[in-house]
């Protein structure tokens, strides 16, 4: 597989966003996002993954967005496939709403790939650089194929990433759409302290703050967050520092290992070669 880019390839705008360590963070603002729908909530609670193993859907998340960003075309299939097998067995009646929930379902599936997509070009932003509108949809539609991977009706789909930000708004202002249940509160309640994993409990606090802090304002009111003068000069000047001090941190502390692993790989190709300093 030496020198195989996979679905997009060093110049994608994929590889430019998701190879940044600071977008991951949106995994955890994503994860909050996710859980505060009571139909994806009602997946989550039949595999009961947040109370065995609270990270498991967190970082089967992001790993497959790595593995399909990242990976060999091979890979990422592999990986699509794990979670579409999984996906089957997911569906059933909502205790909390009475609907039904069905992890193949277009919208459920759709807003899972939308707040994933928001979180990551948000963090994005935040701390590398602004986007023009061309690059944000240029993510959008490269996006379109991880989640044509995952069986989503792409067909279906908002056409633009502002399209796309619009759709998560509008359903978040629908009555009962988005509910504080058992699952939401979890989730909550692990991302606000519970068990977090040796090798980043120190920055746990921040990536906390932040995910909860950058919350669009439905999902605040949801879990309670009140945004105060004093947390948004927190929250601002955090932000802006990561941004800062990005540029002179080598690629170890700003790039993801899939990213160096994938420049390794392509190495070989050298028409191909990742530049980790782009878009400095």
């Amino acid at each position: 597989m030496s020198g195989d880019p996979g679905y997009f390839g060093p110049e994608s705008m994929m590889w430019k966003v998701n190879k940044e360590i600071t977008v991951l963070f949106g995994g955890a603002r994503a994860l909050l996002m996710h859980a505060a729908h009571p139909l994806i909530a009602a997946g989550a609670r039949q595999t009961s993954f947040y109370q065995r193993d609270p990270w498991k859907r967190l970082i089967r998340t992001l790993s497959l967005q790595n593995s399909v960003t990242f990976g060999t075309k091979e890979e990422a299939n592999e990986s699509a496939t794990r979670i579409n097998r999984l996906h089957e067995v997911i569906k059933g009646e909502d205790e909390v709403t009475g609907d039904i929930y069905d992890a193949l379902d277009h919208e459920q599936l759709l807003w899972v790939h939308a707040c994933l997509q928001l979180s990551s070009i948000y963090f994005y932003e935040q701390t590398v650089r602004k986007l023009s509108e061309e690059e944000k949809n240029q993510y959008h539609q490269e996006n379109m194929l991880s989640a044509k991977l995952v069986l989503i009706d792409i067909e279906s789909m908002p056409s633009t990433h502002k399209e796309l930000k619009e759709w998560v708004k509008n359903k978040s202002k629908e009555k009962n759409y988005l509910l504080m249940t058992d699952v939401a509160k979890d989730v909550q309640d692990i991302i606000s302290g519970g068990p977090v994993p040796k090798h980043i409990k120190p920055i746990w606090p921040f990536i906390s703050f932040i995910a909860f802090h950058t919350l669009p304002e439905e999902f605040k009111s949801i879990y309670g967050i009140k945004m105060t003068k004093l947390k948004w000069l927190v929250l601002k000047f955090n932000l802006n520092f990561l941004k800062i001090t990005r540029p002179f941190l080598p690629p170890f502390f700003r790039l993801i290992p899939p990213a160096r692993w994938a420049n390794q790989r392509i190495t070989k190709n050298p028409s191909l070669k990742f530049n980790d300093k782009a878009n400095i």
